[in-house]
């Protein structure tokens, strides 16, 4: 298990301000479409598992406490459970804490990161025995489960050297031995950074396509002003340029990472923008995963005691609980 996975920022000032009307029309662009889904539904495929009826799921990564502790201080139990899993050394489907999830009513959302491996060996065969194994565990577990493997593949992580040809054979290959040994169960995750890194394609290039997906995603947070040239970013800012590629696929969209620095604005309230956000201009996104831990930036949800309560008021709404 990683988790000690490098955050830079998303965002720059110099680079807002230069595309301040390309930000401007990424919104209309948003808000034309949450206004058109509002009168009809999304062309989500019913075969599609955990998508919830209505509203959306939260979810967490525990790094600030215990479960229990954590849990205490949210008030609720989130839906969700975020990990992070190495592909090649752990055991990313028979893990003691996927078992306690499915014992807790959580479900896990495996992140599985692929460090140091080479996609053509993924393509190639040369884990297929690892695949298999893990693909049969999977689909001895009976149970529906998210798993996102090579997150952010367009960002700084940079999975299969920022090569969508080699990034979309390797998902392929490893999605196609998942279903031939019948781990239908396992719901897939593909995951870009919310924005590309500079010299990498666009986070749509490695799109590995619509029956390899079943959900799409969007990592990203608020760095706030902790460094000169950053900038204080909404909730709604930080999706709202991937968010309507994302739409146009029709799936329900996870939130996979997401936190807000105090630094620079209200933490607070950018927590009570969440769901007004979702309401109202993001409504395919189905489930939302806070990054609760302090590391690089004070991600944690007690990073003050506004803060900590405002996650509360946003995590006992009846949107976050369908």
């Amino acid at each position: 298990m990683n988790n000690n996975r490098d955050r830079r920022p998303a965002r720059r000032a110099m680079v807002g301000l230069v595309l301040a009307a390309a930000v401007v029309a990424a919104l209309t662009q948003v808000d034309a479409f949450a206004s058109t889904t509002a009168s009809k539904p999304a062309r989500t495929a019913p075969t599609v598992g955990l998508v919830p009826a209505q509203g959306a799921l939260l979810g967490h990564y525990y790094g600030n406490g215990t479960i229990a502790q954590t849990d205490k201080r949210i008030g609720r139990k989130p839906a969700v459970h975020l990990t992070y899993y190495d592909f090649a050394s752990d055991d990313w489907i028979n893990s003691p804490v996927s078992t306690a999830d499915f014992a807790g009513g959580r479900i896990p959302l495996v992140n599985v990161e692929p460090n140091d491996i080479a996609f053509d060996d993924i393509i190639n065969g040369r884990y297929d025995t690892l695949l298999r194994k893990r693909a049969d565990a999977a689909g001895a577990l009976g149970k529906q489960f998210f798993l996102d493997f090579a997150a952010e593949m367009n960002g700084d992580e940079g999975w299969g050297g920022h090569n969508p040809a080699k990034y979309i054979a390797a998902w392929r290959h490893i999605h196609d031995i998942f279903v031939a040994r019948g781990a239908t169960n396992v719901v897939w995750v593909w995951c870009p950074n919310n924005e590309d890194a500079p010299g990498s394609p666009p986070a749509m290039k490695y799109y590995p396509g619509d029956q390899y997906v079943d959900w799409t995603g969007i990592d990203g947070y608020n760095w706030g002003t902790s460094d000169p040239d950053f900038v204080w970013q909404s909730f709604r800012d930080d999706f709202a340029y991937l968010y309507p590629k994302l739409a146009a696929k029709g799936k329900p969209i996870i939130i996979a990472e997401t936190a807000s620095d105090e630094a620079g604005g209200s933490k607070a309230a950018w927590i009570d923008g969440v769901v007004p956000t979702l309401r109202t201009t993001y409504p395919l996104i189905k489930a939302v995963v806070w990054f609760d831990v302090d590391k690089e930036r004070h991600w944690q949800i007690t990073s003050s005691s506004s803060a900590q309560a405002a996650y509360q008021r946003m995590a006992k709404n009846a949107y976050m609980n369908p």
